[in-house]
């Protein structure tokens, strides 16, 4: 692409500097002479509510950042995949991520992690969080939380749960619906949240918990029935859904959250850079607007606020996993 050819000519033009020099000046020498497009690299598949921000909010930020957003999806092995290509880009700033819950998940389902979720990222911001939404294919006979509980108990292991991998987000939070509810529904793993929902939609599966960007146009054309969000409040994405709280399920609260990264050595200068172009991106009239209708609370954090977020993130995921009695793969 153009800016690879652009980075080889820099590259030549800055041979004489020695390593050092080239460590320490690169990002800044890179965005100083005004690359024309940054790659945003997502770990999860297209449909997924974190794709549905980051691709919500793109025009603003490539404005805001005077670069063209390229948004690349990167799923696999429950987004490692894409992780790994993050912490592996070139330390100029041309490619960033914006990575989920699932970011400080892997550790903890995982035997064997090719990256460390803390160590070897440069946190940006924590952009948004997300309500969580059950939702059943229409034809299931449930049409809230008590009745679904209700037939799921009379039918254990009839039904099945689709999730977008073993270990993500979505399969821990349906783990933790069934812990909630004392119900046993069997687990079926998909690569990524759109063949997930396409199958709860089409029926091969039953139910699932996906984002509420991903699946509130599907809520609002009837193709799949919310049953509750696991939010503590209701979600302005479908406002007419109640929560679990008020069906008499105070306990099941989980939020999915997104956030921008890059790999680890970004000068501060740069990430400051990205930081004010989130800020002013998601204060734009337009995104604000875009991220209400997906139910989304815009957060746009500090890279400080990021970086604690995702040390206490990571802590609580461990205990949910072991809670579960999800085993390490």
């Amino acid at each position: 692409m153009p800016l690879h050819s652009t980075r080889v000519s820099r590259r030549h033009a800055l041979a004489g500097l020695g390593a050092g020099a080239l460590g320490a000046w690169w990002p800044s020498l890179v965005w100083a002479q005004g690359d024309k497009a940054v790659k945003f690299i997502l770990p999860v598949s297209a449909g997924s509510g974190v794709d549905a921000i980051v691709r919500g909010a793109g025009p603003a930020l490539g404005k805001a950042l005077n670069v063209a957003v390229v948004v690349e999806n990167q799923p696999g092995a429950g987004g490692v995949v894409g992780t790994q290509a993050i912490v592996k880009a070139a330390p100029d700033g041309s490619t960033l991520g914006v990575v989920s819950n699932n970011h400080v998940i892997y550790p903890s389902v995982l035997r064997s992690v090719p990256f460390d979720p803390v160590a070897d990222i440069t946190p940006i911001t924590i952009i948004a969080n997300s309500p969580m939404v059950l939702v059943v294919n229409p034809k299931l006979p449930a049409k809230d939380m008590k009745e679904l509980v209700a037939l799921l108990k009379a039918n254990p292991g009839k039904y099945n749960y689709a999730s977008s991998g073993n270990g993500t987000i979505l399969h821990l939070a349906a783990e933790m619906f069934k812990g909630v509810t004392g119900t046993h529904v069997t687990h079926i793993p998909y690569r990524g949240t759109g063949p997930m929902m396409a199958d709860i939609i089409s029926g091969q599966i039953e139910m699932g918990v996906i984002a509420m960007p991903a699946v509130h146009s599907h809520i609002k054309s009837g193709a799949l029935r919310a049953i509750c969000v696991a939010s503590p409040k209701r979600s302005s994405g479908a406002p007419d859904v109640p929560t679990a709280a008020e069906q008499g399920f105070p306990a099941y609260v989980v939020e999915g959250w997104s956030a921008a990264v890059g790999l680890k050595g970004l000068s501060p200068d740069l990430v400051k850079r990205l930081h004010q172009g989130f800020a002013t991106a998601f204060a734009s009239p337009e995104v604000r607007e875009a991220m209400d209708k997906q139910g989304n609370t815009i957060v746009l954090s500090t890279p400080e606020q990021a970086q604690a977020h995702f040390k206490s993130e990571l802590a609580k995921y461990a205990a949910i996993v072991k809670r579960a009695g999800i085993t390490p793969q």
